[in-house]
């Protein structure tokens, strides 16, 4: 987050720069700044509050990605001129038809609960596009949930399979909810590092060592994967699904959270659902999808889980205790996504992506010091590698970044990369070349600094 503390003193304005999970702090005078304030919640005050906090949410950290976001929403809500890519979030608008059922939805009163598991019509929409698209068969009725976004998915499907003391794999970069979620259920996190130079996929190999190094001293119930990854972008094949799959044969406890919210956008390949690699995976997938990405629909809440009964019914518990159902016109918008917008306007939204994807990367590899191994083949990031300056400190590369050139990215280390930063390109083209332009600029001073 962002702090800014003002000093009483006249003229003598000056702004403090904080990130979560960074243990240096900058100091700067700034102009720009001295009118710009935030609010914060101290954690002391003058009187004591009797009143203890839960040890789970006291350990747990908050988002980055939100904190930072949220801070520069606020910057320029002060008039503050702030270039973003910090957020995951598609700058087109959801399909008309989409807008055209959720405004019918609204006007023709269909604003009621509808049930825990989601509308009839709906989980009908969604097991169709699994069968069409992914060759999976899933019974409606039984084993698809609709949640309020596809991070509740995520939450309840780890709720439903960990427990206190249990372990999950969760391999690294990572989206920074899985390990918080991992904390809430009482459960311990096994990082899973990759590697650049494979893309930030997870190899075989790698999985089997790691399952074979704990399996004796923790309880390991579930694996993790993001495929398209956030944040690397990163796209596992399905020859890599299968190599992943042979290894999870010989550990049948393990199950499997497959977060798959980013599969419509995919660029040089096919996505390939990890349910559907083989019958024994699919008994043991959680497979989470939702609306968010492909449709542009971050605001209406709107996601899924799709997984055999025994633990779709026990997301259906949780579910029923947190949330209840998912909002009515969210629902009846969902539906029309998926029975109403054409392949082709999808298809149009992916080369714009891509597109946006392509000239990203051609400016980073214009610049030096900057390194991408291997190009994302889907979602809208990149991870680029900048440790080569400020000595590998990318939390207060991005504070200097925001400070001096108003350009908000994500720091890797919050994803477990450390050295490197999250560009998200989700946004028009024209903001993505003023950003591009901008960090160009600010690499360029920091080596004139260096020399």
């Amino acid at each position: 987050m962002i702090r800014t503390l003002t000093s009483n003193t006249p003229g003598s304005e000056r702004t403090h720069l904080y990130f979560p999970q960074h243990d240096r702090t900058t100091t700067r005078s700034l102009r720009p700044y001295s009118t710009c304030t935030f609010s914060l919640q101290s954690s002391t005050s003058s009187t004591t509050n009797p009143i203890a906090i839960n040890p789970l949410v006291a350990d747990v950290k908050v988002s980055a990605t939100v904190q930072i976001f949220s801070n520069v929403k606020q910057m320029q809500s002060q008039g503050i001129q702030v270039t973003s890519l910090c957020v995951g979030e598609p700058d087109f608008p959801p399909p008309d038809a989409v807008l055209q059922a959720a405004s019918r939805a609204v006007l023709g009163g269909d604003t009621r609960y509808t049930a825990v598991t989601g509308t009839a019509a709906l989980r009908k929409a969604i097991a169709k596009d699994l069968n069409d698209r992914k060759g999976l068969v899933y019974d409606f009725e039984k084993e698809i949930v609709v949640g309020n976004g596809a991070k509740q998915c995520v939450y309840q499907g780890i709720l439903a399979t960990v427990g206190k003391g249990d372990a999950v794999i969760v391999p690294a970069p990572y989206w920074p909810s899985y390990p918080e979620m991992v904390a809430l259920a009482g459960g311990e996190t096994i990082v899973l590092p990759t590697r650049e130079e494979n893309g930030y996929l997870l190899t075989a190999e790698a999985l089997d060592k790691c399952l074979q190094e704990n399996s004796d001293k923790k309880n390991i119930k579930l694996l993790i994967l993001c495929n398209p990854s956030n944040p690397t972008g990163g796209v596992h094949n399905q020859k890599r699904l299968q190599e992943l799959a042979q290894v999870l044969m010989k550990y049948p406890q393990v199950a499997i959270l497959a977060d798959e919210i980013y599969e419509r956008l995919v660029y040089d390949e096919e996505h390939v659902a990890f349910a559907s690699i083989s019958p024994q995976m699919f008994q043991r997938t959680m497979t989470i999808n939702g609306f968010s990405k492909a449709y542009a629909m971050t605001g209406l809440r709107l996601g899924y889980m799709a997984a055999p009964q025994s633990l779709a019914k026990a997301a259906t518990t949780i579910q029923s205790q947190l949330t209840s159902c998912a909002g009515s016109v969210s629902q009846a918008a969902g539906v029309a996504a998926l029975t109403l917008v054409s392949e082709e306007e999808m298809e149009q939204n992916v080369e714009i992506m891509k597109s946006k994807r392509d000239y990203v990367i051609e400016r980073l590899n214009q610049m030096d010091g900057v390194t991408l191994k291997v190009p994302p083949k889907g979602a809208f990031y990149v991870l680029p590698d900048v440790s080569s300056y400020y000595n590998g400190d990318d939390t207060q590369l991005c504070l200097d970044l925001l400070e001096t050139k108003r350009l908000a990215l994500v720091p890797g280390s919050s994803f477990g990369a450390p050295g490197t930063v999250r560009i998200s390109y989700a946004t028009s083209m024209e903001e993505l070349q003023v950003a591009m332009d901008k960090l160009e600029e600010f690499l360029k001073e920091q080596q004139g600094i260096k020399r």
